[in-house]
């Protein structure tokens, strides 16, 4: 980029500023959340969000350094096209569980059977405790006592969506997943172990550089001796 191109000190000041505002209207709206979805926080996240990019940005094209911030998945997110003013909305959740304690699930859902009463014998097979298990607690309860049950996280996803018109009864049930428009999405929120495998990387690989910046090429005449 040439000189004339670059932006100002100012204007990179001025999106610092933006970036602390921006901050602080974030805490704010999670100090006043009303639920574990408060759309205030929704918002105030995505405004951060597009601060800190904006500042990383021009950071980046004044003085040639970069910023801590990243937002997961967010550079593969298509642009939202959907309505401005939605008048119904979709949340699709995806949890991955591996079962690591076959024994503890069973016992559980044997659990379940005698509270109910129950003669089915379903808890005798792993993929019929998961079935007493579903229909007994909530997803989100399994979500905070995984462990409990004998289950490991894997990666999730939250999706919103937005559309025009709420959906008639009954006309997506046979393929709930299938009609998900990626520009509708308003907000998504990922985690995934991968996220953090990718800060361990990183840090990896500056630890060697501090310790040996020129261990490649010290390394080189030797291979080619050999």
């Amino acid at each position: 980029m040439s000189d004339a191109a670059q932006p100002t000190a100012a204007e990179v000041r001025a999106a610092a500023e933006a970036v602390k505002t921006a901050l602080d209207r974030h805490l704010a709206a999670v100090e006043r959340r009303s639920g574990e979805d408060d759309p205030a926080v929704y918002e105030a996240f995505n405004q951060l969000a597009a601060a800190a990019e904006a500042y990383d940005e021009l950071l980046y094209d004044r003085y040639d350094e970069v910023t801590p911030f990243e937002i997961p998945g967010a550079e593969d997110t298509p642009p939202y096209t959907g309505p401005e003013e939605p008048a119904a909305l979709s949340v699709l959740i995806r949890r991955d569980y591996a079962v690591v304690e076959p024994q503890r699930l069973r016992a559980h859902a044997q659990r379940i059977e005698a509270a109910d009463d129950e003669t089915s014998e379903a808890s005798g097979s792993v993929h019929g405790a998961l079935g007493l298990l579903f229909g007994e607690f909530e997803p989100d309860e399994i979500a905070s006592r995984h462990k409990e049950f004998g289950l490991e996280e894997g990666d999730s996803t939250l999706w919103v969506t937005a559309s025009d018109d709420p959906a008639e009864p009954g006309e997506w049930l046979e393929a709930p997943f299938e009609q998900v428009d990626p520009q509708q999405v308003v907000c998504r929120f990922d985690v995934s172990a991968v996220f953090d495998d990718d800060e361990d990387l990183d840090d990896e690989e500056d630890l060697e550089d501090e310790l040996d910046p020129g261990l490649d090429e010290d390394l080189g005449p030797l291979d080619a001796d050999r």
